[in-house]
């Protein structure tokens, strides 16, 4: 009998979070962190555009958008490679750099998929637990042995929306080994406001032995073309390049994400409005006697403590009566973690979530609500 790969048996499949109420249109959905702001008008147009020229293959070398990204961000685009959203960047890492029986570090909240790539390779979890919401530099480092082969952490971190300072970042490389890939997922970073982040740029420059992943799915809302991108170090480009598929990434994504990145006006709106939302709804959560993790993302995650009576599941239902989809959390009842939308949208979660904690009696979870959130995009 055909059989697949060892690491391939260890896996569940990835699922999804909610994406519809049966028997309702169009409703809120806030369950995947995609933007609320949609893409830039000038991306737009230039995806419309590229469209007329589908029976032609993309540019292999992904040229005009390295440019792109270069220019904005101030990086050589000779050390940018480009994929199918960061999460083929971060297969990329696994298959170049990880063999069967390697370890590799992550957080204990993580990004799904890299496990999965991870473990599709043969690697060995180590799983580092965090402090307060946080990121635990230390127990990263304290988990890394001779045979610690890659560590991949997001900064900022999801589901908790926290992040690592540039100082804590620094740190953790120093202490990895040198030959452990330290992969730094930066897919919120365009949100965070804050002086001491850092995103990683500057520890690519550093050395031989660290990447910075980004993506166009999340701020610059381009969820649905699939395009991501990687800053590292000439040795890791030559190492990936060597493995990457030519046209991995297609070619009305890649004209429209140059457009998206050169619109910088878009993501400054985008990220001034969620960053005056975030204070309102902690502001918010903390009134209804909740906690919310301090998150720099344009996500939140609550915790409900059980002596409130109240759950993450119980919540969801409540909120998916009202018509809008958020992302509950399967292996905690406590948790539940919501995208933050348009004006609109975050006032009636709000007042939806204040209804649910001021009901006499808590509404019974829906099975359709129960979907992952640890570690989901």
């Amino acid at each position: 009998m055909l059989k697949p790969a060892p690491g391939v048996s260890r896996l569940r499949p990835y699922e999804q979070g909610q994406r519809a109420i049966e028997g309702m249109e169009n409703p809120t959905k806030l369950s995947a962190n995609e933007s609320s702001h949609g893409p830039s008008p000038a991306a737009l147009a230039a995806y419309r555009e590229a469209v007329g020229q589908i029976n032609r293959y993309p540019d292999g070398s992904q040229a005009e958008l390295r440019r792109a990204i270069g220019e904005v961000h101030g990086l050589d685009p000779e050390r940018i490679v480009c994929g199918n959203g960061s999460d083929e960047l971060i297969l990329l890492m696994a298959r170049a750099y990880l063999q069967p029986g390697d370890d590799f570090l992550i957080s204990e909240n993580s990004f799904e998929m890299v496990r999965i790539h991870c473990l599709a390779q043969g690697g060995n979890p180590v799983v580092a637990p965090e402090r307060e919401w946080r990121i635990d530099v230390q127990a990263l480092i304290d988990s890394a042995t001779e045979k610690s082969r890659l560590c991949v952490i997001a900064n900022p971190n999801n589901p908790t929306g926290t992040y690592m300072t540039g100082q804590e970042l620094r740190r953790l490389r120093s202490g990895l080994p040198p030959d452990c890939l330290l992969v730094i997922d930066g897919a919120y970073a365009e949100y965070v406001d804050r002086k001491d982040y850092d995103s990683g740029a500057s520890l690519v420059d550093a050395g031989g032995n660290t990447v910075m992943t980004r993506t166009f799915s999340k701020i610059h809302g381009l969820a649905s073309l699939r395009i991501g991108w990687a800053y590292c170090p000439p040795n890791v480009v030559d190492t990936v390049q060597r493995i990457r598929t030519p046209f991995n990434t297609n070619g009305p994504a890649l004209v429209a994400a140059a457009a998206a990145i050169r619109d910088t006006g878009h993501v400054d709106r985008a990220r001034r409005h969620n960053s005056a939302w975030l204070l309102r709804i902690a502001d918010a959560i903390a009134a209804m006697g909740l906690t919310m993790a301090p998150s720099v993302a344009n996500f939140y995650l609550i915790r409900f403590p059980k002596e409130s009576g109240r759950s993450g599941a119980g919540a969801a239902a409540f909120l998916i009566q009202r018509g809008i989809i958020p992302r509950p959390a399967a292996a905690n009842d406590e948790l539940l973690r919501i995208t933050v939308g348009l004006d609109h949208e975050n006032e009636a979660v709000l007042a939806a979530l204040a209804d649910y904690m001021g009901q006499e009696e808590p509404a019974a979870p829906v099975s359709a609500a129960s979907q992952p959130a640890q570690g989901a995009q």
